[in-house]
């Protein structure tokens, strides 16, 4: 709609105003639209009030969510309402017409919400005052120059999607229908009522009478359709259904989305010459909201605006045509097309799946490319192949666990064995135990995990497809159940000692006896028992007690050490002592027996040799007794009138070597008697 020319004579301007039945109406339609406004405003308040509480006493996340999207809904309809006060206060001016005010409730409402910020007068301003007069004046200044109307508009669609960022959420539990849940529904159902009677009566208007009666209808839509489905999503969660947060979601990024398009709308209009003197422009319209109707059209509002604004009509070329009457043939051919390749199955080299037509397994299906009927007549069950798991006893291994650990940092929490710590992995377990000769039991903490597969038989492969719904599941409850049964009949010094090595292979023996039993198709690998020792706050005390017992087992072994030190050394002594006497009485023995002997051969020469045997025997005793000693013979054949001769030189002592002295060389004859 083209604004008409303002000239600067009000008598020719004003009888062309009135004449036209949007200035004549401005005055009820800013009345209307001021009571809806309210309306909205405080149905929002009591959202986010509501909000506010879920949050403080930490209810379920789909109530958070439920109230934040209906409030940013009720918000961005409520900036349209605003901003189509705006131009109908602008018309209502300009023809001179009077306001309508409001009832005295909304009067009395709405002066008690703006005491808080309304000023009084006092006689002398002190310098805070001023100083604040100055900065007003500044920003009134700037917002002149800006525009309220955009100001407003954007800070409202900001805050708008705050709210549905803050109630953003993707899990939450089911929640049960009570009074209250009743309650909450049937007030958002009879608003929500309200609201399409405003859309109904706005849709109905013309657009002569009020050309943004229609871009207000399908803002409207916005809170209608956010309330109804809300109140569906409560409905879905009551039956436990996991789609109910995520609607909720999808809602609030909708409502994200127009109050984005109202953001780009402001920012837009602040850079428009801001003149009082034309008539402004709606700013908070949307092309999203305007997509809420059937047939959707979702093309035909923006060909309108491009018509009206840049005088583009779309519907002239030749090319938009040709896809317009083209389209239909070409996404029915394109969806046939897929249609018929969803036929197509492709099976990793890691895995293989069961194929499965008209609902019957035909057979398994291995790594490659395989063709078959189109969805859902026929189609191919995923099963791995030789892929390795990993289950703890008492939590199930997930991809999304803790981060991997720096290779140069501290060691993760997994790796913790100490005693004294709880760990996450971990599972309390009833042991037997003895006490004073009493049978009795005791809790200990250990981490038993499972290393399995799939079977790498076909007919493995059908059991895990068929036979079993949750496979770490399964292979929990039952490993929980075989460990009962098993540490029923162990000892806690059994198992930390040596017990320990065939534990882990009599956990896999039973679980896989159990695994066959059920069909399941599953292979365990092995069992691997990282830890087991007493609860972290008895460890302290099992520390002291086995300290004790390992003490006294010490000290019993260094005194069987030293008894048997002592006993070995006795039999030691003892053994060398009768080993000395019997070579001692042996040794005594031969003596005598070759004494005997060497008697018996003398006797035996005597008798045969005589005085001979003796004269012989008398000089062997005298060369034998002799043979070491100095001699000095004496034959009595030497004559009487020769003295005999002594050489004496050799026991001569040493002389003095200059002393001249000659010794005197008697004379010896050679002649001897006979």
């Amino acid at each position: 709609m083209a604004t008409p020319k303002m000239s600067s004579d009000n008598r020719h301007q004003l009888p062309e105003i009135k004449d036209r039945a949007n200035f004549q109406l401005a005055a009820v339609q800013a009345h209307d639209l001021a009571s809806q406004g309210v309306y909205v405003s405080i149905f929002a308040v009591l959202l986010l009030l509501c909000a506010l509480i879920a949050n403080m006493f930490s209810l379920n996340a789909i109530w958070i969510a439920f109230f934040c999207n209906n409030a940013a809904a009720l918000i961005l309809f409520g900036t349209g309402l605003r901003s189509a006060h705006d131009v109908a206060r602008w018309r209502r001016e300009q023809a001179g017409l009077a306001g309508i005010p409001l009832g005295r409730s909304m009067q009395w409402l709405i002066a008690l919400l703006a005491s808080p910020w309304s000023s009084q007068e006092t006689h002398e301003p002190d310098r805070v005052e001023r100083w604040t007069g100055r900065a007003f004046l500044t920003g009134q200044s700037l917002l002149s120059r800006i525009g309220a109307r955009a100001l407003v508009v954007f800070g409202l669609a900001l805050f708008a999607c705050l709210i549905v960022y803050a109630g953003w959420s993707l899990k939450a539990d089911e929640i049960v229908i009570g009074t209250m849940t009743f309650l909450i529904i049937a007030v958002c159902l009879a608003f929500g009522f309200l609201l399409l009677v405003t859309e109904r009566r706005l849709a109905a208007i013309d657009a002569i009478e009020w050309p943004e009666a229609k871009a207000i209808s399908h803002l409207a839509r916005v809170p209608i359709f956010v309330l109804v489905l809300s109140c569906f999503c409560l409905f879905l969660s009551t039956r436990g259904s996991g789609l109910s947060i995520k609607l909720l979601a999808a809602l609030g990024g909708f409502v994200a989305l127009v109050g984005i398009e109202f953001l780009i709308r402001a920012i837009a209009s602040m850079f428009r010459p801001q003149n009082d003197s034309r008539e402004p422009a709606l700013i908070a319209t949307s092309l999203v909201a305007g997509a809420l109707q059937w047939p959707p059209q979702p093309l035909v509002g923006i060909q309108s605006e491009l018509r009206t604004r840049h005088g583009i009509d779309l519907r002239q070329i030749w090319a938009f045509s040709f896809i317009r009457k083209a389209a239909p043939a070409i996404i029915l051919g394109t969806l046939l097309l897929g249609w018929l390749l969803s036929g197509v199955h492709e099976i990793p080299m890691t895995g293989r799946g069961v194929y499965e037509r008209f609902g019957k397994a035909e057979g398994i299906l291995h790594s490659g490319l395989h063709i078959g009927l189109p969805w859902p007549f026929g189609r191919v069950i995923p099963v791995e192949n030789g892929s390795v798991h990993e289950l703890a006893t008492a939590v199930s291994t997930s991809d999304n666990g803790e981060p991997l650990a720096d290779a140069e940092g501290p060691a993760p929490e997994s790796a913790n064995r100490l005693w004294d710590a709880s760990h996450i992995s971990e599972k309390s377990q009833i042991i037997a135990s003895g006490n004073g000769g009493e049978q009795s039991f005791q809790i200990v903490n250990m981490d038993v995990r499972f290393v399995y597969r799939i079977g790498l038989s076909d007919q493995a492969a059908m059991k895990a497809a068929y036979r079993v719904a949750d496979l770490p599941a399964l292979i929990e409850s039952t490993a929980n159940r075989v460990l009962v049964h098993d540490f029923a009949r162990r000892t806690l010094n059994d198992v930390l000692s040596e017990g320990r090595l065939s534990l882990a292979n009599d956990i896999a023996s039973a679980v896989q006896k159990n695994m066959d039993e059920l069909d399941s198709g599953v292979e365990i690998l092995a069992v691997v028992v990282e830890a087991i020792h007493p609860p972290a706050g008895a460890a302290n005390a099992f520390h002291g007690v086995q300290a004790a017992q390992i003490s006294a087992e010490a000290l019993v072994a260094r005194e069987r050490g030293m008894a048997a030190e002592q006993t070995n050394e006795a039999q030691l002594n003892a053994s060398l002592q009768q080993d000395n006497a019997t070579a001692t009485a042996r040794e005594g023995i031969a003596a005598s027996e070759v004494a005997k002997l060497r008697f018996q051969a003398e006797q035996s020469a005597f008798h045969e040799a005589g005085q001979a045997f003796l004269t012989e025997e008398y000089f062997n005793q005298l060369t034998m007794g002799l043979s070491h000693s100095k001699a000095l013979v004496l034959d009595h054949r030497i004559g009487g009138s020769i003295a005999p001769t002594l050489d004496l030189r050799s026991m001569t002592l040493p002389v003095d070597p200059y002393t001249s002295a000659e010794p005197s060389t008697p004379y010896q004859s050679e002649e001897t008697g006979p």
